[in-house]
């Protein structure tokens, strides 16, 4: 079997995008989500394209799920050369001493602890290859925190100390553990924030080109090509009208 690609929340915007990107550099590829309809509806197309694909749903954010899902992976696809931490999301933008407790636990049990339950199933599995690449999609919020973001950007901070901890710890056997943090990238990701509420979710994205799913997706498939001495371990991307998470250009 060729190389093998794991990548979570591949439904839809970043991860989906990243599925096709690593499927043109010849991976197979295990893919995982929630929304199974969707996952069985991406890897059609893949396999169609020439692509082999296993498709593993589940929910992440239950620790037992995700053992049993990557538990249940045959023998030759657990040679997982790669794992792209793309699930994650928002949830509201509320004041902290009037948030939602039920959506921090969502970002908190997604962002943080999923990424962690999946991290450490697969770990195992690379060092005992002595090789591997690690692809954790965090967030210009991991750097900065701004009004509302509150516990969404706390997530995303562990996210960085997690990809810095990892690199740490798995650096003696030559993994690779690179973050790409994001700005304003239009996928369902504020549509999530919003509570499905399109006008809400389309204004953050007015009066400015953000970046797209595909953006992002060309940065895996950069740092996934680099020669085996050479690893990418942070790599900050925005559109051109972003400076901060606060100051945008929009004319």
């Amino acid at each position: 079997m060729t190389k093998i690609a794991l990548v979570t929340g591949a439904t839809s915007g970043i991860g989906k995008a990243t599925a096709f990107k690593l499927s043109k550099l010849g991976y197979s590829l295990i893919i995982s989500g929630r929304r199974k309809e969707r996952l069985e509806q991406l890897a059609a197309v893949l396999r169609f394209e020439g692509t082999e694909v296993y498709v593993l749903s589940f929910d992440i954010q239950e620790r037992t799920q995700v053992e049993t899902a990557i538990d249940s992976l045959p023998t030759e696809w657990k040679a997982i050369d790669v794992l792209v931490n793309n699930a994650g999301l928002a949830a509201g933008k509320d004041a902290i001493y009037d948030g939602d407790i039920d959506n921090w636990e969502r970002m908190l049990n997604t962002n943080v602890k999923g990424l962690l339950y999946i991290s450490r199933k697969v770990m195992p599995l690379m060092v005992a290859n002595s090789k591997g690449h690690i692809i954790n999609i965090g967030s210009t919020a991991g750097r900065e925190v701004y009004p509302g973001g509150n516990v969404y950007c706390a997530s995303k901070h562990a996210v960085d100390a997690i990809s810095k901890g990892m690199r740490i710890d798995l650096v003696k056997y030559g993994i690779k553990v690179t973050q790409i943090r994001p700005g304003l990238a239009e996928t369902e990701f504020s549509l999530v924030r919003f509570d499905g509420d399109s006008e809400s979710a389309k204004k953050v994205y007015s009066d400015i080109e953000p970046l797209i799913g595909d953006d992002v997706a060309e940065m895996a498939g950069f740092a996934v090509s680099l020669p085996d001495h050479v690893c990418i371990n942070d790599l900050e991307v925005t559109c051109t009208a972003q400076a901060t998470s606060t100051i945008v250009n929009r004319n």
